[in-house]
């Protein structure tokens, strides 16, 4: 597993860009998509770092952002994503969203799964 990106929920991308500006500088983004599998809208920034964030408003990350939370997960590249999930379960972590293509990703798969240390992505190489 390579960690891939950090995933941040916000309101609304644009204003969350600008705050992740003040702190970061960044080098590369992604167009905003709306994905209707994960009804959200989406954007990938690169900062000059090297360190790769995903913005995310939407329906499921509403209550993140509710409560003040906004850096709600960390998303891991993995060649095998169903091995992965199978590991992952046999040691205790739960499987909250199914495998299912991400329009961000090109249509490679991503899994959502709850942790003893939070929430990761896991995203098909």
């Amino acid at each position: 597993m390579r960690i891939h990106h950090i995933g941040i929920a916000c309101a609304d991308i644009e204003e969350a860009l600008d705050c992740l500006m003040l702190t970061h500088k960044g080098t590369k983004r992604t167009p905003t998509v709306y994905d209707e599998l994960q009804q959200a809208s989406l954007c990938l920034v690169t900062t000059a770092e090297g360190v790769t964030f995903e913005l995310v408003s939407g329906k499921y990350t509403a209550g993140f952002v509710k409560k003040g939370i906004a850096y709600y997960h960390v998303c891991y590249s993995v060649p095998d994503l169903e091995r992965t999930i199978d590991e992952l379960a046999g040691a205790g972590a739960m499987l909250f969203v199914p495998p299912k293509p991400a329009v961000l990703f090109g249509g490679r798969r991503v899994a959502f799964l709850m942790t003893r240390i939070g929430m990761i992505e896991l995203l098909q190489e």
